[in-house]
């Protein structure tokens, strides 16, 4: 594969047209400074100045190129600047780490742009292209689009569970002496007794991954069907769940959960929601709904954001969108909460919030990713894809350590059943 097929960059500064044309970056330049300027770090131009109120000790914001990266912001505000780092327009300088750079921004997110610039987002924000819904055919492209890039790229950086979606670090123990491993099957372990799995229990799993939950749940005694739309995903989850002597057990279907049928003591999904859609989350819940069995348990794994972020931003395009998850939407709890109530019979029961050790399996990913490049090099991905990837794991790093973002372990029965 080539990495052409991954992403669309211009690595010369846009072309800019009508009256973006004539400021030439220089709006978008003395908006950044003025937000800048108050911040704990330092952003520093080729000529030797520096914007920002931070010390010797604080996070350093390289500009390598200001013309491209200010053009940039200004023609796609909400895509320039992991663009720019796409393009090694600007990067972490002195021994920065990237993450620790973008914190102050993650931290301010709201405050960002000035309040009189707010009435002007219509102006810049732009529309999720309508080939991103997540129709049942949308769906497959977008899921294929990120989990078919490669299984060894995500063996290259994954723990050994292959484990992509956040860790459970125990709470009464120092985080940097535990294993990530241990920390994903203890993951997988508390979504597992939050659906009340046991021997005997009919589960369904709503996004494969690589199959180590469908695994963890037949070692309880469990069957299993579980469901993806990915079929690198499915084949290697296959053959794990081969070598671990469960194929009588698990049943792994290249298949859109909206055409799953059966009934379910425990259904389970872990950071699948947030590729569904904010069009077909009610769908998406009503078809739990259907496939509870009565007395049953759901237990999903869910990215959250604040609602008020939430209904700001849902109708806009973002780089994570573009370049990294097309069609993806991070709900808020309480539009969980809304969803399930008006659309089902499904309650939220109990929520386990995490967000802090999400920063932390992302760090590691990074870590691992960057230490390991070379071998990931190998498979057919360049350097932007590389610097894609670190923009990525760290923006997303940075949004969990800073609170902007958060995840939860949520447990639903039927209101009947309580």
């Amino acid at each position: 594969m080539t990495t052409a097929d991954t992403h669309r960059l211009e690595l010369t500064a846009p072309r800019l047209t009508s009256h973006r044309a004539l400021t030439r970056g220089a709006v978008a330049k003395a908006i950044t400074e003025v937000a800048v300027r108050p911040m704990p770090i330092r952003m520093r131009y080729p000529d030797g100045s520096v914007v920002g109120a931070g010390g010797p000790d604080s996070p350093v914001l390289e500009v390598v190129r200001p013309r491209a990266l200010f053009r940039r912001l200004e023609a796609h505000p909400k895509i320039g600047l992991g663009e720019a780092y796409m393009a090694g327009d600007w990067r972490a300088g002195d021994g920065t780490d990237l993450a620790q750079a973008l914190m102050p921004f993650a931290a301010r997110m709201g405050e960002l742009v000035p309040k009189p610039l707010l009435s002007l987002r219509g102006l810049v924000d732009r529309a999720i292209p309508r080939h991103q819904r997540n129709t049942l055919e949308g769906s497959r492209s977008n899921i294929s689009a990120h989990y078919d890039l490669s299984n060894d790229l995500f063996a290259a950086f994954l723990d050994p569970s292959l484990s992509y979606s956040s860790a459970l670090f125990d709470p009464t123990r120092p985080v940097a002496g535990q294993d990530l491993h241990g920390a994903q099957l203890r993951k997988i372990e508390a979504i597992l007794d939050a659906a009340d799995v046991h021997e005997g229990s009919r589960v369904l799993e709503i996004g494969t991954g690589w199959g180590e939950l469908s695994i963890r749940a037949a070692a309880r005694g469990a069957t299993v069907t579980s469901v993806t739309l990915s079929a690198e995903q499915r084949d290697l989850a296959r053959e794990r769940i081969a070598a671990a002597g469960h194929t009588d057990r698990i049943e792994v279907l290249l298949q859109d959960y909206r055409e799953t049928t059966g009934q379910f003591d425990a259904i389970v999904s872990v950071e699948m929601i947030e590729a569904v859609g904010e069009e077909y989350w009610e769908t998406y819940f009503q078809q739990i709904d259907t496939l509870l069995a009565p007395g049953g348990a759901v237990a999903i794994q869910a990215i959250l954001m604040e609602h008020h972020r939430l209904l700001a931003t849902k109708g806009s395009f973002g780089w994570i969108q573009k370049y990294i998850f097309p069609g993806g939407l991070i709900p808020s709890l309480q539009a969980i909460r809304d969803v399930t109530r008006e659309s089902t019979s499904l309650r939220v029961e109990r929520v386990q919030a995490f967000g802090a050790d999400y920063a932390e399996t992302l760090r590691r990913w990074r870590e691992t990713f960057i230490a390991r490049w070379d071998e990931i090099e190998h498979h057919g991905f360049d350097e932007t894809f590389r610097r894609m990837w670190e923009f990525y794991l760290a923006y997303c790093e940075a949004g969990f350590a800073t609170g902007y973002l958060d995840v939860a372990q949520i447990r639903f029965t039927r209101q009947e059943d309580r």
